[in-house]
């Protein structure tokens, strides 16, 4: 693995995060967002990074100073993308709007770039042929807190060059990650395979108006002893990803409830600018949500 430097097109929830976390582990990483203006507030969840990883991490004052000088940010994709020997694609979870990015990409990234998309619930072979570079192209995906749930799926599409793949892989661990490589793809791989369902079963009990989202929370909470329900879960994740993902699911399976719980996060969080804990709300308020609240369970 001859990987040195590194392109993160999306500041996003996921990218911001899995640009530190390259930087911190030493790889030059080149920003990318639509305008200067996003990427400005991704400088400033940096800072927000660096208290995590001092709590988290032990990191200290120089690990961290070193990772800022490691890290670089541009809205002009070619610049971006000039020197890059790895590109990992953290953009919204919409096909055409990947499909249209990897058009632009292809045209401008240097032939020895690998592409790696870290979509949630797509398949690589969506896109392949769109990234001009099918042998060279492959998902990596990551989970939310990523220095603390330090998992990295690899999955690959019929087409992906094994040596590629092998050595995504070893970036994966190079960057502090356990690498979970896939025999195959699946969507949603085996993260996603296990937590959509659980998040959508949620969805559709709000959707029915079976109970609120709080008492959701808490039964499931009770009953198996996890730290969080769903709906905590869906703040974490972003309400815009869930919502995404799920007009997208409602779309596919024409599903009249997945259809209602769309609108629900639409209307009722999206609209107003509650979109998780990123923002400071969304089913919660943070950074002290109810269900950290040991009365919560009573």
């Amino acid at each position: 693995m001859t990987y040195k430097n590194v392109t993160v097109a999306g500041s996003g929830v996921l990218g911001y995060q899995i640009a530190f976390q390259a930087a911190f582990h030493g790889f030059n990483v080149s920003v990318y967002d639509i305008n200067d203006e996003v990427l400005e507030k991704a400088k400033s969840k940096f800072q927000l990074m660096c208290k995590a990883f001092r709590k988290d991490l032990r990191a200290t004052q120089e690990q961290l100073d070193k990772a800022f000088e490691n890290l670089s940010y541009t809205s002009d994709l070619a610049e971006a993308v000039k020197d890059a020997d790895l590109m990992i694609e953290a953009i919204p979870e919409i096909p055409e709007i990947k499909i249209e990015f990897y058009e632009k990409l292809a045209k401008l990234a240097p032939e020895k770039t690998i592409f790696v998309t870290n979509t949630s619930t797509l398949l690589p072979s969506q896109f392949a042929e769109s990234t001009g570079r099918p042998t060279q192209f492959l998902a990596l995906h990551f989970a939310n807190k990523i220095w603390m749930h330090n998992v990295a799926e690899i999955m690959g599409h019929p087409g992906t060059d094994p040596k590629v793949f092998d050595d995504v892989v070893a970036f994966a661990t190079a960057i502090g990650m356990v690498a979970l490589p896939l025999d195959k793809e699946q969507p949603g791989y085996i993260m996603n395979s296990l937590l959509a369902p659980f998040i959508d079963a949620g969805l559709q009990l709000l959707a029915k108006e079976v109970a609120d989202p709080h008492t959701i929370d808490k039964t499931w909470m009770i009953v198996t002893g996890a730290p969080v329900g769903p709906f905590g879960i869906l703040d974490t994740i972003g309400i815009n990803t869930a919502y995404n993902i799920t007009k997208l699911a409602a779309e596919t399976t024409q599903n009249p409830v997945r259809f209602k719980a769309a609108k629900y996060l639409k209307e009722q969080l999206i609209d107003q600018n509650k979109l998780g804990a990123a923002t400071g709300e969304g089913f919660y308020t943070y950074p002290n949500p109810a269900f950290m609240n040991p009365d919560f369970l009573k």
